[in-house]
């Protein structure tokens, strides 16, 4: 406008003649006017709020209907608790005066539906929430508090003691944890470093792919790539992958690609001699031809038809180098004709043969070595050396050099026990006794060989000879006893008896005296009888042990636990004299009882792993298994290298923790008879038949004398082989005659099995075993 108006003046002063006076005029008329329009006009270009504060409760945007949304630069960093509040924007529902009248009349609405209806209490909501709050509402609700608190006082003590029965009798039912263990934790002070570093890692409980990744497999690179490489001339160790054949794919296709060009790979300057081969394998054919005939009488032992399939086993069993074994008979050789009369040479020279496969150089330096060396003791390892080459030459040679040696006279008696030998053997015991008749050994060993071929009346003279050259020889009068109560002559027993202990009144005699009195049943005979040997032989542990037995098995607790305790002061290191004692306290019911005495007996005797074993045990029988444990932790830091502590822990663990168990006492005692024997026993437990059999083998292969592994071994056969597999374990236990074992101990020595032979107490023994494990 101001633009046009400025515009108009000029078009009428263009137009007239008086147009210049006039426009001058108006022109200078207009001149006062244009300042404060234009002054006008810029003053509205300026805001007037701009620069000053916003209102309070502004929004931006807010009138238009526009909402913001926050983001984090919005909100910035975390506000301190004293900060002061920001009230100039209205939280959400609250900033338009649209929304605070929604909200008054949604307050004002009241539920009036039938659901909120009570007949007793009328609508859930206020009806008069919206009215006026005046004093006598206020009084109203004073004098209704007041009721309350009045009510309320009145049963306050009786609610609280309830309330405070309620709480502890859940926490009875369901203790925190902190409580759980807090006596557990005031022990932790107790606990030594060495403690702390012997407990055991967590198992780990991950998923089998995750505990055992698959490692990145290397693959070696085949022979047949070297020796290529070789005779072409090849010096390069790296391997081009263009160089392999069908590009890195050993067998591409199964049709026989692999060596796609006959006898390509096979080059021209290593070819195999076949000629030399044949050769070879005549020479070695006829060598052995030559081996396998009896030297004696002539006969082959060649089986004509296994003999081409058993040619793979002919070869020499040694693992040297051929060079190495003549540089060693060279040298043998030189020894020998250095020093003919020294007899490691002839042994090691036969040994040297004997491994190569030449058995009949070896006998011929067996018979050369026994003429060098007559009367060394040597010659029995050279006669043992060829027990498995020819018996009867073996015999020879050993019934030549067998004069006033007692070691030799008794290997040749055990080598014709052996090979049942009979004839031979009564003759080279009769030539024996009479060089060697203070030899108590002999005379027994003839006295057995008689009494096992059933001739009871030889055994007693033989016995009775033996009395005269050794009239107080403990070992024949108790063999003289032995021979009487198992043909069932108890009366001439007693009377040997009698005469020993006249003669020879050592403790073992008394101690056979009160046991053949105690199998009879003549308790009143047994018990003078202990009374007088214990004022003989006070420190003599078994004394104590069969007086404690005696007195329990008349169900005379009082005075059983007076002999042991007695025992114990006079034999204070004797294992079993604790254990009985524990047991007999543990049997009346008094286990703290057992406790201490087996805390004191660990005391007296450190490192003791029988003891340590029974504090294990009496614990589990009690139910206590967390005690248990931990005592088998702390017996394992005592005696570390304990098998039977070993063999008890691997079956105290959980049954997916025992393997790991196993192989740890398998480090700990490798050749442990104890601990192979549970090993065997896992794998009963796990259903592996072969591989329980084979470390029951290992067991008594080890330790035959051990009679726990017989019973466990028969006990698996009788449940998992045949009947000739049973057979066998059961001979083969009669034959090693075992004596020692905590099962079978106790049915070989109970009183009322004194005349059962081996076989009876393993079937017995196997019959109390169960598969508890």
């Amino acid at each position: 406008m101001a633009s046009s108006a400025a515009k108009q003046p000029q078009k009428g002063a263009a137009k007239g003649p008086a147009a210049p006076a006039g426009g001058a005029a108006a022109a200078g008329a207009a001149m006062p006017l244009a300042s404060p329009l234009m002054g006008g006009i810029n003053n509205k270009k300026k805001k007037p709020f701009l620069g000053m504060p916003a209102p309070l409760g502004y929004v931006p945007g807010l009138g238009r209907g526009a909402t913001g949304f926050t983001t984090r630069s919005d909100i910035g960093p975390a506000r301190d608790a004293n900060d002061p509040v920001d009230d100039r924007h209205a939280p959400p529902g609250k900033r338009t005066v649209g929304d605070q009248m929604k909200k008054n009349q949604d307050d004002d609405d009241e539920d009036l539906n039938d659901t909120n209806y009570d007949e007793f209490n009328g609508y859930a909501g206020s009806l008069f929430s919206s009215g006026p709050y005046e004093k006598d509402d206020e009084e109203a609700d004073a004098i209704y508090a007041a009721l309350d608190k009045r009510m309320d006082e009145r049963r306050k003590e009786r609610r609280e003691l309830r309330e405070k029965e309620e709480i502890e009798k859940y926490r009875m039912e369901r203790p925190k944890i902190q409580q759980q263990f807090s006596d557990l934790k005031r022990k932790l002070s107790e606990v030594s470093e060495e403690e702390w570093l012997s407990i055991p890692d967590v198992g780990d409980a991950r998923n089998k792919r995750q505990r055992n990744p698959r490692y990145e497999k290397l693959t070696p690179v085949p022979d047949s790539f070297f020796a290529k490489h070789l005779q072409t001339g090849d010096n390069h160790t790296s391997v081009d992958p263009l160089q392999v054949q069908f590009g890195g794919l050993n067998t591409p296709f199964p049709g026989g690609l692999n060596t796609p060009y006959p006898g390509g790979m096979t080059p021209g300057a290593g070819e195999l001699d076949m000629r030399k081969i044949g050769q070879a394998r005549n020479t070695l054919m006829d060598m052995r031809l030559s081996q396998v005939s009896d030297s004696v009488s002539g006969q082959t032992v060649v089986d004509p038809k296994g003999y081409l399939t058993d040619l793979n086993s002919m070869i020499p069993t040694h693992g040297g180098d051929i060079s190495d074994i003549k540089k060693a008979r060279l040298l043998l050789k030189s020894v020998r004709e250095t020093n003919p009369h020294h007899p490691p040479a002839w042994i090691a020279s036969a040994r040297l043969e004997e491994v190569t496969g030449k058995l009949q150089v070896a006998r011929n330096l067996i018979m050369k070595g026994t003429e060098m060396c007559p009367k060394v003791r040597h010659t029995l390892n050279i006669c043992s050396l060829s027990l498995s080459l020819s018996l009867t030459a073996t015999f020879t040679v050993s019934q030549r050099h067998c004069s006033c040696d007692l070691l030799t006279c008794i290997q040749q008696i055990k080598f014709s026990i052996s090979f049942t030998l009979r004839e031979s053997l009564e003759a080279l015991l009769q030539r024996a006794v009479a060089h060697c008749p203070k030899a108590e050994v002999l005379w027994l060993m003839g006295a057995k060989s008689k009494w096992l071929a059933g001739d009871v009346p030889a055994a007693r003279s033989i016995l009775a000879l033996a009395f005269q050259a050794n009239p107080n020889s403990e070992e024949i009068w108790l063999a003289a006893v032995k021979l009487e109560s198992e043909n069932n002559e108890y009366e001439r027993a007693r009377r040997l008896l009698a005469k020993a202990r006249s003669s020879a009144a050592t403790a073992r005699v008394f101690m056979k005296s009160i046991k053949l009195e105690w199998v009879l049943g003549n308790i009143d005979a047994a018990q003078e009888l202990c009374t007088e040997a214990l004022r003989l032989y006070e420190n003599f542990p078994k004394l104590w042990m069969m007086k404690g037995q005696i007195e329990e098995q008349s169900e005379n607790m009082d005075l059983a636990r007076e002999a042991y305790n007695q025992g114990l002061k006079k034999c204070p290191h004797s294992m079993p004299l604790w254990l009985l004692l524990s047991r007999l306290e543990e049997r009346v019911g008094q286990l703290t009882r057992a406790r201490a005495i087996l805390e004191k007996s660990r005391l007296k005797n450190p490192q003791a792993p029988e003891l340590w074993l029974e504090s294990v045990r009496l614990e589990y029988r009690a139910g206590l298994k967390n005690i248990s444990n931990t005592l088998m932790a702390k017996a394992l830091q005592e005696c570390p290298n304990s098998g039977v502590l070993w063999a008890e822990a691997v079956f105290l663990e959980a049954r997916p923790q025992r393997k790991t168990k196993s192989v740890d006492a398998l480090k700990k005692c490798e050749h442990d008879p104890h601990v192979l024997l549970a090993v065997a026993k896992l794998f009963w437990s796990e259903r592996k038949i072969t591989k329980a059999r084979e470390w029951f083998l290992r067991t008594v292969k080890i330790e035959p004398d051990l009679g726990d592994a017989w019973a466990f071994f028969y006990k698996f056969e009788l449940q998992h082989g045949t009947e000739e597999q049973q057979e066998e374990v059961k001979k083969r236990c009669e034959n090693a005659e075992p004596r020692h074992g905590e099962l079978w101990c106790a049915e070989s020595k109970h009183i009322l099995n004194w005349q059962k032979k081996i076989g009876e107490i393993l079937v017995l023994v196997a019959a109390k075993l169960k598969n508890t494990f």
